[in-house]
């Protein structure tokens, strides 16, 4: 394409739309057409036709959206492929991060079955693999300890406690801990889901989440550091207790057990090289080498036939019932001690599996809900926690494999857990004599991932430091407080920082392109030029309550006027003109006076044309010296050049004077001060001689003192286009601008409103007689149209503008 045609010119006629002319054009509908009667919105819920009922059922069970259109042919085979792969992944993880629970390795293998099942009824997205996830572990396993410390499980023997602990009164009640805390973080996940509280998610951004779960990575290393080095430092909860942990590793370290110890670093060193392999290899593979559960047989048949646990005492898996346990109900009476760490639990396990939903789904074309989703994984947990499960959420690893593999739909979930029910059925005993130290390097190799997330520091630094500090603040706080307070502490910054970007936004004052309709910052942009008479205001943020202050203040400074100081000089020099009327009808009322005594004293005396002309020329002298203006006022010191409103000058005392503004005050010229100083005896009377002189005067009235001006004003044009709402004390800054500019004869126009704006301003009683929509304009160009052609007659002929620049006639 050659230049002509991408710069080509267009002709563009059309008429200057404001607000009112455009709601007669576009026939816009009231607001109670937009929104109907309460009364008739509950009645169009509660009716029940057939299609509703049908569009309810598939948004409740998406399953059945999907399932009767399903094509074995075209999905079997690829689903069962990927379920297989997922399923085998499920099972180191699940053993694995059951431990990160603090719970036995068994109930991690129940949570890799009854959530995915679930969630194939309720979920949305075709990609994600529910289960086991290791912040959501940690977390729980912060539940646990705190609540079912190692401390309140000594064994007794009779009559002193002994240092050993009851394992299995211990492990029960953190399984019945963990269940109760799962079970109301589902309850709170499906809560929020039917109250369409989806968007809550939105509230942890990208680098929040991030930061979040690189410091949770460090508190699962932490939590592996005992099962890595065969060492039993102390169980501390609360802030800090990350930092007590590693310091009670750090000096058990010289007792740390040997055979543990290289149990765990043979185990690291293959899992590292085997998983680069898989990297290297992954395009060659069809399916990525199931690394991890090859890792648990060769370990398991190390220690089985090697004998360690006997031998050499490393610690084991231990007992692992065969079949599935009863439900049952969790207990209630711990809801009121694990509420704050469900919600927390729900918050984060929600974003986590709603930026993955998404993710896969845009890859793939199709919409995930997620008020839905919501619902979902919120019964995922909840139903999950009678079966003695602990909270899920999508796993990265776990979902790039069901997506590499070919996986189409939520049957690729279905075959992982039937994988993993074979194995809690038939093959759970063979994994007793498994290392724990394996299980942890698992755990401790699976956080590399996370711990690549360490970039995002210097991509931030690059890109936006507002969200570096927000990265830094989350992860040190999570580091610190614990991960439940560590949360609640990220999101409360986070959202001030919402709120110091909305009080400190972006103020500037737009210029024209030459030969466009386009308005830029003219302080950035060196082609843009000003319009003469007019100012265009602009901020990045909308105005409300919180930076309504600060708009006005921009305001004032980008546009040189304190309207304050020049609402004050116009009053004060307007009483000064009334005070000259007064004088000035006194005056004639003496003279009148003088002359009918002149009079009469003519008609009683010979000499009355003598004394008649004596009369007239004393009170001419007398006049004339009572209005006399020293030379010293006439040539007051002079400062800077800058420019005000001045009165003209008017002939008639019962005029009104009119303020208009005019350029190219001299730099010497005088100052307010001079005038502020001004008495009553004064100033000249009007019809006098001085008057003319005193109005050349005013002509070259400096203002320094009021703010210095770089262009005539008599137009201000406030561009809210980035405002998607308004509240009452923005309106009240609004109505005092239009107020208070009127009185210096400053036009004030708003441009660009959205149409929920303009419907909160009808709302809000913005609009009144002062006030009306001919204020409000479509855009900034149709705005300054108007300025130019309803205020460009009474500019100096030297200021008239070039309509050719505004015009819109060239695109």
């Amino acid at each position: 394409m050659d230049s002509t045609r991408r710069f080509g010119k267009y002709r563009i006629e059309r008429e200057v739309l404001d607000e009112e002319r455009l709601e007669e054009l576009t026939q816009r509908k009231t607001y109670s057409e937009i929104h109907p009667p309460l009364t008739k919105q509950l009645k169009e819920s509660l009716r029940c036709t057939l299609p509703m009922l049908k569009k309810s059922l598939m948004s409740t069970f998406p399953v059945l959206y999907w399932l009767p259109k399903y094509s074995v042919w075209d999905y079997g085979m690829p689903d069962i492929v990927s379920g297989i792969s997922v399923g085998i992944m499920h099972l180191p993880q699940g053993m694995a991060y059951a431990l990160l629970a603090s719970l036995p390795p068994v109930f991690g293998l129940y949570t890799s079955l009854y959530p995915p099942l679930i969630y194939f009824f309720f979920g949305t997205s075709r990609h994600i693999s529910i289960g086991t996830f290791t912040v959501l572990s940690i977390m729980v396993g912060s539940v646990t300890e705190r609540l079912a410390p190692d401390g309140d499980f000594l064994q007794s023997n009779g009559t002193n406690m002994t240092g050993d602990v009851d394992i299995a009164a211990r492990d029960t009640y953190r399984v019945q801990v963990a269940a109760a805390t799962t079970v109301l973080g589902g309850l709170i996940q499906v809560l929020l889901g039917v109250v369409k509280f989806g968007f809550v998610g939105t509230y942890l951004s990208e680098p929040l989440v991030r930061a979040y779960t690189t410091a949770a990575s460090v508190h699962a290393v932490g939590a592996q550091l005992k099962y890595i080095f065969g060492v039993s430092p102390k169980r501390f909860s609360g802030p800090l207790s990350l930092i007590y942990t590693m310091w009670d590793v750090f000096i058990l370290l010289p007792k740390t057990h040997l055979p543990t110890l290289v149990v765990s670093a043979v185990t690291i060193a293959l899992l590292i090289v085997a998983k680069e392999l898989n990297v290297f290899l992954r395009r060659k593979l069809p399916v990525p080498v199931p690394v991890e559960l090859i890792t648990i047989v060769v370990a398991t048949l190390v220690s089985s036939y090697g004998h360690l646990n006997h031998n050499y005492s490393v610690s084991v898996v231990g007992e692992i019932p065969s079949g599935l346990s009863s439900p049952s109900v969790p207990d209630v009476s711990l809801f009121g001690k694990v509420i704050g760490d469900a919600f927390a639990l729900a918050i984060v396990g929600y974003a986590i599996s709603i930026s993955l939903g998404k993710t896969f789904a845009l890859k793939h074309g199709y919409k995930v809900d997620s008020n839905q989703e919501l619902v979902a994984l919120g019964l995922s947990n909840a139903v999950g926690g009678f079966f003695q499960c602990f909270s899920v959420c999508p796993s990265m690893s776990r979902s790039l494999i069901q997506e590499s593999t070919g996986g189409k739909t939520q049957m690729a979930g279905v075959a992982s857990a039937v994988i993993v029910l074979v194995t809690v059925l038939k093959l759970g005993t063979l994994f007793q004599e498994l290392p724990k130290a394996v299980l942890a390097s698992i755990v401790f190799v699976n956080l590399k991932g996370m711990f690549k997330q360490y970039a995002d520091i210097v991509t931030l630094w690059r890109s936006s430091k507002i969200d570096l500090v927000v990265w830094l603040v989350t992860w040190i706080s999570t580091l610190l407080l614990n991960l439940d307070l560590g949360l609640a502490a990220s999101i409360t910054f986070a959202l001030f920082t919402v709120i110091f970007r909305t009080q400190l936004p972006t103020y500037s004052v737009l210029g024209n392109i030459p030969g466009t309709e386009l308005y830029v910052d003219m302080e950035t942009h060196k082609e843009a030029r000003e319009i003469p008479g007019v100012t265009i205001f602009h901020s990045s943020a909308t105005v409300y309550f919180a930076n309504a202050e600060l708009y006005l203040e921009a305001l004032k400074e980008k546009s040189g006027l304190d309207i304050s100081k020049m609402i004050i000089y116009k009053r004060r020099q307007e009483a000064k003109q009334k005070r000259r009327e007064r004088r000035a009808e006194r005056r004639e009322k003496r003279q009148a006076k003088r002359e009918r005594q002149a009079q009469m004293k003519a008609n009683k005396l010979t000499g009355a044309s003598e004394s008649s002309v004596e009369d007239q020329v004393g009170c001419w002298s007398e006049g004339h010296t009572e209005g006399t203006i020293t030379e010293e006022e006439e040539c007051p010191q002079r400062e800077n050049g800058t420019v005000f409103v001045i009165p003209t000058s008017s002939q008639s005392l019962e005029a009104q004077p009119r303020w208009e503004y005019l350029k190219g005050g001299d730099p010497d010229c005088a100052s307010l001060g001079w005038l502020s100083e001004l008495q009553d005896g004064d100033t000249t009377t009007l019809g006098s001689s001085c008057d003319d002189s005193l109005s050349r005067d005013l002509e070259r009235v400096s203002i320094g003192s009021l703010g210095k001006w770089t262009w005539e004003i008599h137009s201000i044009i406030l561009d809210l286009s980035t405002a998607n709402f308004i509240d009452i004390v923005a309106m009240k800054t609004l109505k005092n601008l239009f107020m208070d500019f009127s009185e210096i004869d400053v036009d004030i126009y708003i441009a660009g409103c959205q149409t929920s704006v303009v419907e909160q301003l009808k709302l809000g009683g913005f609009f009144s007689e002062v006030i009306t929509k001919r204020h409000l304009f479509a855009s900034v160009h149709d705005a300054v149209l108007y300025c130019m052609n309803h205020r460009g007659a009474t500019l100096s002929p030297r200021y008239e503008p070039s309509m050719e620049l505004i015009s819109g006639t060239k695109l």
